[in-house]
């Protein structure tokens, strides 16, 4: 998809905050650092759409990005970032679960991992989350790079047996750096505005 204009809309709260022109809307979960802010950014080929930031748990709102006045990337808090209180953790959780259960315009979800590794407990928890809601979801496995080329089919049925992964989703090895997997993740993108 060639981006023509992207933006930063809002950071919402509630769902009085939440966008009204009913567009479709693509979540991007994951835990804290993994890469959802310079996964958008490479999507967009802008260095700066989404913040980067080398602490985890800057995300702290749902963070409305329009692209192309068509449809959002809405990057929901990271997880398992142990520094942040539990009096916090429970709200960034009541924000999340109203996001997801209530919000119509989610299309999708795109559960972003460090491909690197196995998936985390957090990261489970968060797929069989999305799948309990029945929402299809796209694993974009972030870091691609620093895998070698031989070892990346083994890691793929990794990720996948860990997460006990469901056969009509999909999953995107994926480089911000090299820009590796950026084509297929807008093909998937696109099947669900």
């Amino acid at each position: 998809m060639k981006v023509t204009h992207a933006e930063f809309m809002i950071s919402a709260t509630t769902e009085k905050q939440y966008p009204t022109d009913r567009l479709p809307e693509i979540a991007l979960a994951g835990r804290s650092n993994v890469g959802k802010s310079s996964f958008i950014n490479t999507l967009v080929s802008r260095k700066s759409l989404a913040r980067t930031s080398s602490k985890p748990g800057k995300t702290q709102t749902l963070n409305y990005y329009r692209i192309n006045g068509k449809f959002y990337f809405v990057d929901v808090p990271g997880y398992g970032y142990a520094k942040v209180s539990k009096k916090e953790r429970e709200k960034w959780a009541m924000m999340m679960e109203t996001y997801f259960q209530k919000r119509e315009q989610l299309r999708a979800v795109l559960l972003v991992t460090d491909f690197r590794h196995a998936p985390t407990k957090d990261d489970v928890q968060m797929y069989e989350y999305l799948k309990f809601y029945e929402f299809p979801v796209i694993v974009i496995a972030t870091k691609m790079d620093k895998v070698p080329k031989g070892k990346r089919t083994s890691y793929i049925k990794r990720t996948k047996e860990v997460l006990k992964f469901v056969d009509t989703d999909y999953m995107v090895p994926f480089s911000a750096y090299t820009g590796e997997g950026k084509q297929e993740a807008w093909r998937l993108i696109k099947k669900f505005i």
